[in-house]
């Protein structure tokens, strides 16, 4: 279905190179329920191309699809597209890696500067792994273990007060076993007693390293989190001392 989808917008464009632009542009008319289909197809492909971020001589693409859809000899042969393909993939792959490694540096740069100068602030205190925390609320219920379930609250942001995720903005905690995040966390949150508050700086190593997390969370990102231990939950038995 996706391959005739793509066939179709491209036989289209093909059908509407053939006009001058600005031809084109003035003649087209959405007035159908076809035309709109085959204009948001477009839009998909067209959208497509643009993140592949190649540098795509639109007549030559369009020549590629022609040929294909009037059934005529190719331009190039499999063995060479699939060469240039194989090219481009793997420059395109090394470019990202090298960009990835600049920004990985500068960012675990200003991490380091930034928990160096943070771990002077009174109430910040520093574990044997780098972990930076402070205690804003100081609860009285159990201490979770690595192996435990817990529900928390959180907000975490990024150095410059960026927010990148909070259950609060959700309108709901959540739940999750304490082994299967990230190592900052799983230290932290087993130094907090259930009903605590906790205010976490987590410096990349302990965080998503040199890999990054989405858009929003570069390679060697220092990472902050303020974290509310509401519970350890595990098969149904609460450790809070509520029932459940």
């Amino acid at each position: 279905m996706k391959k005739f989808i793509v066939l179709a917008s491209v036989a289209l464009l093909a059908a509407c190179n053939q006009q001058p632009a600005d031809q084109k542009s003035k003649e087209l008319k959405l007035d159908s329920e076809a035309a709109k289909l085959s204009y948001a197809i477009g839009l998909d492909v067209g959208q497509s191309l643009k993140t592949l971020g190649a540098d795509i001589q639109r007549d030559a693409f369009m020549a590629a699809v022609s040929d294909r859809l009037d059934g005529k000899d190719a331009r190039l042969s499999a063995e060479a597209a699939s060469q240039v393909k194989q090219t481009y993939f793997k420059a395109r792959a090394e470019k990202q890696m090298e960009e990835q490694k600049v920004k990985a540096t500068a960012n675990k740069a200003a991490g380091e500067k930034f928990l160096a100068e943070n771990a002077k602030k009174p109430g910040v205190k520093v574990t044997a792994s780098g972990l930076q925390y402070e205690v804003l609320k100081q609860g009285d219920g159990a201490k979770p273990a690595a192996t435990d379930k817990v529900k928390v609250h959180y907000r975490g942001t990024l150095l410059d007060g960026t927010e990148f995720d909070s259950s609060y903005a959700r309108g709901e905690p959540i739940t999750f076993p304490l082994n299967q995040v990230i190592r900052g966390w799983t230290e932290g949150v087993q130094l907090m007693n259930v009903g605590s508050k906790f205010k976490f700086y987590i410096p990349a190593e302990l965080a998503y390293g040199d890999r990054g997390a989405g858009a929003r969370i570069e390679p060697g990102s220092t990472l902050i989190f303020e974290v509310e231990l509401l519970g350890i939950e595990n098969d149904g038995a609460a450790k809070d001392g509520s029932a459940k």
